[in-house]
């Protein structure tokens, strides 16, 4: 029943495969809460990495972690196995590297500012459309003068630059208004309160760290611990669509490989789309159409197929559908949408069967040969080899300990960027304005003091009376004070920031 150019995903009336040829023509698994999607993706999981296949998945219950240990061949998965005849079935674990944006429960993953592009930060700080021209005018001049945004503190530092310098920068690049400076630096606060000065930075992550097998042919099945990441939804759903942006950036063009070179599992995926401007969605849509021919197979998971935009469910062609309820009219014209995606089975009404489904059990439509739809079946999932439920935390951390990246990602590095650069040019004016300021005063001074002399007394006192005195005092006191107030105005923030 296991095939080396097949996966095995269950029983209808048939055995259902799902081609490792086709694996890269995207999927979609959908259902209820409850009705068994995180068994399926766990089962899509473990079958792609037994081909060889690495797998990228982000976890959001933390039960996928089970992925990495031993199977305990639990009652209900034997009974299941006896039910679909699959006789093959045995306990197994699979490789495994867990990632987290936090470093908590993973190894760290980052990207600097300048690789996550002005497009995609944008949605993660929710800006609107001036807020969204001025980070694309803060990027243009960051590219023209040689600045490197890795971080947070290099972006606020370049934005306090050009609002300083608003009026050049107007003339040359488009409007800069002060006020939209600032919305965007309060929003930059709010994702950084959030966690996002531990996503931007160094060192950033290799794509090809998410593309390992082992020596016995296994592919490495890469978790990306998102249950805290889930609190931050529009970070975390911006993080997963720059990685499939990196995918298709970095990776050569395979065509149509005998087996996936990578697939992407993006649970969660209504995220992706909630409030998503077109500019994005048309994006999304650009980069599933074309990863394809880079070998990378995306499947969404999601509740409802209603979640995806219709542009991008066109493209997902290998279907796992379980059961959706129906008791308001919204939900009943998504299942009736939902039945229609699949190519119609004669022996059973589709629509009526979503609702049917039992846990475990699912309507399966996967590309048969010449890219066909195979025709729609009532399948029974096959349980997983591996643990069903999550890890232990010290089994967790023995993991991460012994995984072939450990100790790569762990320490942040902080090079010489955008921030230490203007700081230092900040410095460098402020001494600058400082000493001649300096000279302009002392230069009054001596000037004061020949006039004094010429007018005194022969036996004149050179010392000044208590008034003069005062006025010098005063005089330098303020020069010196202007200076600090000065440098605290332009650095105090990227103080604050270091």
């Amino acid at each position: 029943m296991l095939l080396p150019d097949k996966i095995y995903l269950g029983n209808s009336t048939r055995p259902e495969y799902l081609a490792l040829k086709f694996g890269n023509r995207h999927g979609l698994v959908t259902g209820a809460t409850g009705t068994g999607k995180t068994v399926t993706l766990q089962t899509l999981a473990e079958g792609f990495s037994a081909a060889g296949v690495p797998v990228f998945a982000a976890d959001i219950k933390g039960d996928l972690s089970g992925i990495a240990a031993m199977g305990k061949m639990l009652d209900w998965q034997v009974k299941r196995a006896e039910e679909i005849g699959f006789t093959d079935y045995r306990a197994d674990k699979f490789p495994t590297i867990f990632w987290d944006l936090f470093g908590r429960q993973g190894h760290p993953v980052r990207t600097t500012i300048s690789e996550m592009g002005p497009l995609l930060l944008s949605r993660i700080l929710d800006l609107n459309d001036t807020q969204e021209g001025v980070l694309n005018i803060a990027f243009k001049f960051a590219d023209d003068n040689g600045l490197l945004l890795l971080d947070l503190k290099d972006l606020r530092a370049l934005l306090v630059e050009i609002a300083n310098n608003a009026k050049d920068i107007s003339v040359q690049y488009g409007n800069v208004a002060s006020a939209t400076v600032g919305a965007v630096q309060r929003s930059l606060l709010v994702l950084e309160q959030q966690g996002g000065d531990q996503f931007f930075g160094e060192r950033a992550l290799d794509i090809r760290d998410l593309m390992r097998t082992t020596v016995d042919g296994k592919g490495f099945v890469s978790v990306l611990a998102a249950d805290e990441l889930m609190r931050s939804p529009r970070l975390y759903a911006t993080f997963l669509l720059w990685l499939l942006s990196e995918l298709f950036e970095v990776l050569p063009e395979v065509g149509d490989p005998d087996r996936p070179k990578l697939v992407f599992f993006f649970d969660e995926a209504h995220l992706l789309f909630d409030d998503a401007p077109k500019a994005l969605i048309d994006k999304v849509e650009q980069v599933v159409k074309l990863v394809r021919s880079k070998g990378v197979g995306v499947y969404f998971v999601t509740q409802n197929p209603a979640d995806i935009p219709d542009s991008v469910l066109a493209q997902l062609s290998n279907r796992v559908q379980h059961a959706l309820r129906a008791y308001t009219p919204k939900e009943q014209k998504a299942v009736r949408m939902a039945a229609e995606s699949f190519r119609p089975n004669p022996d059973f009404s589709t629509e009526e069967v979503i609702t049917q489904l039992g846990i475990g059990e699912a309507l399966v439509s996967v590309l048969e040969e010449k890219g066909v739809p195979s025709i729609v079946g009532r399948t029974l999932i096959r349980p997983p080899s591996g643990q069903v439920g999550p890890i232990l935390p010290e089994e967790r951390r023995s993991l991460m300990a012994n995984s072939p990246v450990a100790g790569v990602y762990d320490t942040m590095v902080d090079r010489d960027s955008a921030f230490e650069v203007l700081t230092k040019k900040a410095a460098e004016r402020q001494a600058a304005e400082a000493a001649q300021k300096q000279a302009e005063l002392e230069a009054k001074e001596a000037a004061a003091r020949a006039k004094a002399e010429r007018a005194a007394q022969p036996r004149r006192s050179t010392r000044q009376d208590p008034v003069e005195a005062a006025v010098t005092s005063f005089s330098r006191s303020m020069a010196s004070g202007l200076g600090r107030a000065l440098v605290r105005g332009i650095l105090g923030g990227l103080t604050r920031g270091r």
